[in-house]
């Protein structure tokens, strides 16, 4: 699956500051620019493969319907 999400990077002193404006809890903070878009890459790859593994924890072997969906936004 191809999804466009939106990094926003800031710098602080010696550090970049990055984040996800549409997946909140994908933050990261590297000394360089370059590592800040590895890094935030990294985490949100992590974040959405632990919330489809927490999420088929909690189904307790119910039934249930999954389907890809897109938005327009």
């Amino acid at each position: 699956m191809h999804t466009t999400l939106t990094a926003v990077f800031r710098q602080r002193g010696d550090w970049y500051i990055g984040y996800v404006e549409e997946l909140p809890g994908a933050n990261v903070q590297e000394h360089t620019l370059d590592e800040a878009r590895e890094s935030l890459k990294e985490a949100v790859t992590l974040i959405i493969e632990s919330n489809r593994a927490f999420g088929r924890e909690e189904l307790n072997g119910d039934p249930v319907v999954r389907e890809e969906f897109e938005v327009e936004v």
